[in-house]
């Protein structure tokens, strides 16, 4: 399962998946990308008794693409030795085991990012985790106060608990295409949006609220974003998102200052 779609801005439950297979006593292994929500949303490898994890070095983490991440259970260690049948190499967990106990890797290690991974950890050690929870939750919640309060639009997820705090999928409104919103943007004004994938291809685009970002930084998006749609006729009030991202986080606390305001 996907802990956290970043194509839609939907986060889903592992604990519950978890319960569900536990109390129905499925054997399978429970295998989760985490990708958009490892340092960002809480994920509990251990006590959701999650198999393998996958995620990369290019959301939360704060870094460029490039490292996979991924931890494994014992348990699915255990049928990789005893009952997996497949040839394997370069994804082997037992080739990077065997390895690593001595201080090497099986091939070429990507040493500038696991230098740039090592600095990564030591500034969310030093945030502490629970504060980055905190702080992405405030920063989604003012993106999602300029999206439905100022645009007068909807996000994709449907629901409140589905909501993501790291990443808002706006929808356009009927008979507009949102990939003519996201060229817009980055050719008028230098601004890149995501896009909608597969099934909201062109019917909304993403604005990520990740990793090391603050309120000046996701103004700056909202305020292309506005931009960019009112050049391509959507009913937008120009300033209605920044001013109802700035009443949000005005009124609420942040996490990095431990007051209300912003940083």
């Amino acid at each position: 399962m996907t802990h956290n779609e970043t194509a839609t801005g939907v986060t889903s439950d592992v604990a519950a998946i978890r319960r569900v297979m536990d109390e129905t006593g499925h054997p399978a292994f429970l295998m989760v990308d985490a990708v958009s929500s490892l340092a960002s949303i809480d994920f509990r490898m251990d006590e959701w008794k999650v198999d393998v994890c996958v995620s990369g070095s290019q959301k939360g983490l704060m870094m460029p693409a490039g490292l996979g991440i991924t931890c494994v259970s014992e348990k699915a260690l255990e049928a990789r030795r005893s009952s997996a049948r497949q040839p394997r190499c370069y994804f082997d967990y037992l080739d990077m085991l065997a390895q690593n106990k001595n201080g090497y890797f099986p091939y070429t290690p990507a040493l500038p990012m696991l230098y740039g991974l090592k600095e990564a950890l030591h500034a969310l050690e030093e945030e502490g985790l629970e504060n980055v929870f905190k702080r992405h939750a405030y920063l989604a919640g003012g993106v999602r106060a300029a999206v439905q309060e100022g645009w007068k639009l909807n996000v994709c997820a449907k629901k409140p608990e589905w909501y993501s705090d790291t990443v808002s999928a706006v929808v356009v409104p009927e008979g507009f295409d949102a990939a003519k919103v996201i060229d817009r943007a980055f050719r008028r004004y230098n601004l890149s949006l995501g896009a909608g994938l597969s099934k909201v291809a062109g019917k909304v685009f993403r604005i990520g609220h990740l990793g090391d970002c603050n309120e000046l930084m996701l103004l700056s998006a909202i305020g292309g974003a506005e931009l960019a749609m009112i050049d391509c006729g959507l009913p937008i009030e120009p300033g209605s998102g920044i001013a109802a991202a700035q009443r949000y986080w005005r009124e609420h606390e942040s996490a990095a200052s431990g007051t209300t305001g912003g940083m």
